[in-house]
């Protein structure tokens, strides 16, 4: 009902008579059809991405990706930059508060805060994305008024604003519009050379195209229909010149502990904790698992503190003859021969490596913490306030690690040899250009750990999942993925979810899983980066230097 009345209020207060140059079919949008689109915007958004429905999961991405930003673009059309600018704030507002409401859950259910803190923790986050919403309005209907406004140039401009919104303030690219084509294959065959950032600039094609289209506009219409079909196209193309490819495998488990959140941290249930992790491991092991993977913080304390657990950990990695990656806490600077064995201790979020022979041979630490969660920023300024409000999330407390890396994993590799792993955590399979690196610096699979039980049972860990088979697909690297209450999956090469759980259900996933070849050539995007997005970002200045170039086109009244 909020985001009815947001879009209602954003078409009213956006309504203005189009002046005279305005594009064909930009002028007469009453308030009430102006609403209609814009609340079609909110709702197709949310439809997009995976969301639960009972014991179901709907996922209807593959055709609301293209209808999502036509209806904003038709929404907006006739309006001044300025208004476009408003009206597109509001509606991105409403879409996602929508998509972003699991958000309360995590503040609310598991921060313990003050139920108004979670709605407004909802509407920040949502103003934060809802801000790129309005720029991609705002410089559409600019590049409308001068008559350059052509689906490619619709698509760079969108495209460009999903990338912006990937590493502006640090960064939040969640429900980027490229996920919602990630059951799409042909169009999923493109990431490895563009990032999931081709298939945000395919959605934003289709719909600046059916946007030409309903505005009688048809040779643009028809030109961005071919480009799609072309881009659609080469994805197939690639896809069939895909022969599998002969790969080493071993044998790999993921582990479901399905731990309360309420419980995670309690020293009550710890030991339970780690009866129900062993447990899992040793019929991991039974069933041939070579590398074992927890997941993020499953252990309730920290090897590098507790000596008992730093052993405990060992003993059993000697007793499955298996290698566990191991999430928990890790401490710098810790020395117990100090009183009681504190200086200056540095926190980590991080995952162990331990080897059956060796025991403990390396630890990677988190290096993009999630904000006012990991870390508070401004700390200083509102640090106090944030942990008053929610006690239940960690107010700052956590140092990053210095960059993502390979971790090697002693013997693990078939024949005995080391097996280089990335070992993303959490928060970090959001990012594209961070996931890359771990490529880059050898990983020959990606084992990501982390804990999905903060989102309860909203769309949030079906969505997370998606994110993660890109990033599988990008790098060419088969991802094992260890969720405390799930989704854990195998993912392969191409991005197609081999295996998964059931969220909140104990459980373990084994399968073999397909290495990457030392020797095989790293994917284009894995070599270069964002060159893709960087590609959109030209085109719209482009487009931006054509329409500034135009005259005659005149603007939409103010």
């Amino acid at each position: 009902m909020a985001g009815a009345r947001l879009v209602s209020r954003a078409a009213a207060a956006a309504q203005r008579p189009a002046s005279a140059a305005a594009p064909a079919g930009a002028s007469g949008l009453s308030s009430r059809a102006r609403a209609a689109w814009l609340a079609g915007y909110a709702v197709l958004t949310f439809l997009s991405f995976p969301h639960p429905v009972g014991d179901r999961v709907v996922d209807l991405g593959t055709p609301l990706a293209f209808l999502a930003p036509a209806a904003l673009w038709l929404g907006i059309r006739g309006l001044a930059p300025g208004a476009a600018l408003r009206t597109g704030f509001l509606a991105g507002l409403a879409a996602h508060a929508f998509v972003l409401h699991w958000i309360y859950v995590v503040t609310v259910t598991y921060g313990h805060a003050w139920p108004p803190i979670g709605v407004v923790a909802v509407l920040l986050l949502a103003a934060y994305v809802a801000a790129f919403t309005a720029l991609v309005a705002a410089g559409s209907a600019w590049l409308a008024a001068r008559r350059a406004d052509a689906p490619l140039a619709l698509a760079a401009l969108w495209t460009a604003a999903d990338h912006l919104r990937s590493f502006a303030f640090t960064g939040f690219p969640w429900a980027t519009l490229g996920y919602a084509l990630h059951a799409d294959a042909p169009l999923r065959a493109l990431a490895p050379w563009t990032g999931v950032y081709g298939l945000s600039f395919a959605a934003a094609l289709g719909g600046a195209s059916l946007t030409a289209l309903a505005q009688g506009r048809r040779r643009a219409a028809a030109a961005g229909g071919a480009a799609l079909l072309a881009l659609h196209a080469a994805g197939a193309g690639l896809l069939a010149a895909d022969a599998p490819r002969e790969a080493a495998r071993v044998p790999v488990a993921v582990l479901q502990g399905n731990i309360d959140q309420g419980q995670k941290w309690s020293p009550a249930f710890a030991e339970e904790t780690m009866r129900i992790y062993e447990d899992l491991t040793r019929r991991a092991a039974a069933r041939g698992a070579r590398v074992v993977a927890w997941p993020e913080t499953a252990v309730p304390g920290s090897p590098d503190v507790d000596r008992r657990l730093r052993e405990r950990l060992a003993a059993l990695a000697r007793e499955v003859g298996a290698t566990l990656v191991v999430g928990a806490v890790g401490v710098d600077g810790y020395d117990p021969a100090r009183a009681g064995g504190r200086r200056a201790l540095s926190y980590f979020d991080s995952a162990y490596a331990i080897d059956p022979a060796r025991g403990f041979v390396d630890r990677y630490d988190k290096a993009h913490l999630v904000p006012f969660g990991e870390y508070v920023p401004l700390r200083d300024l509102i640090g106090r306030f944030v942990k008053a409000v929610a006690t239940g999330i960690a107010a700052g407390d956590v140092s990053p690690g210095a960059r993502p890396r390979a971790v090697a994993l002693p013997g693990a590799a078939p024949g005995g040899g080391d097996l280089p792993v990335g070992i993303p955590i959490c928060y970090e399979l959001l990012f594209p250009d961070l996931m890359r690196r771990f490529a880059a610096d050898g990983a020959r699979v990606l084992l990501a750990v982390t804990n999905d039980a903060w989102y309860g049972r909203t769309g949030a860990p079906h969505q997370f999942l998606v994110m993660t088979a890109l990033r599988s697909a990008e790098t060419r690297r088969w991802t094992a993925r260890a969720a405390n209450t799930g989704v854990s999956a195998l993912i392969d090469e191409r991005g197609a979810v081999r295996s998964r759980t059931r969220i909140f259900e104990r459980d373990l996933l084994v399968g073999e899983v397909e290495l990457a070849a030392p020797d095989e050539p790293p994917t284009f995007y894995v070599r270069h980066g964002d060159v893709f997005a960087a590609a959109c970002w030209a085109g719209l200045g482009a487009a931006l230097w054509i329409g500034a170039r135009r005259r005659g086109g005149g603007a939409a009244s103010r």
